[in-house]
């Protein structure tokens, strides 16, 4: 059985940042959770999740191309991902944010990718 792309705590959490997002409030949130390719180079690091039906989650987006950026993507879309080797998507479960979102933004603008 695959592993979840996010926990439960973590889905509370995006959710709650995703209700801030909703009513217009700009936020610079910590992200929540780390997607992985483990056999590519695409990060996702996800910091809220639209409330209204909890699929499309926001967060600062590194396909592996060298131009990271802010985005959305649904997390049902993430789960059928494969990389060359054909292994999914992964949830990194040692992740603790050390910056908000938008420093994660800087450093990965600054270096062509997420780095942690």
């Amino acid at each position: 059985m695959p592993q979840p792309l996010t926990t439960s705590d973590e889905r509370v959490q995006l959710l709650a940042n995703g209700a801030v997002r909703a009513v217009g409030h700009d936020i610079d949130p910590m992200p929540v959770v780390r997607l992985f390719t483990p056999d590519a180079h695409a990060i996702w690091l996800l910091a809220a999740l639209d409330p209204a039906h909890g699929d499309t989650a926001w967060g600062l987006i590194d396909l592996g191309v060298g131009m990271p950026a802010l985005g959305t993507v649904n997390l049902s879309d993430l789960a059928g991902i494969v990389g060359p080797r054909k292994l999914p998507v992964r949830r990194d479960r040692y992740f603790q944010a050390a910056h908000p979102l938008s420093e994660y933004v800087r450093l990965a603008q600054e270096n062509g990718s997420i780095t942690d």
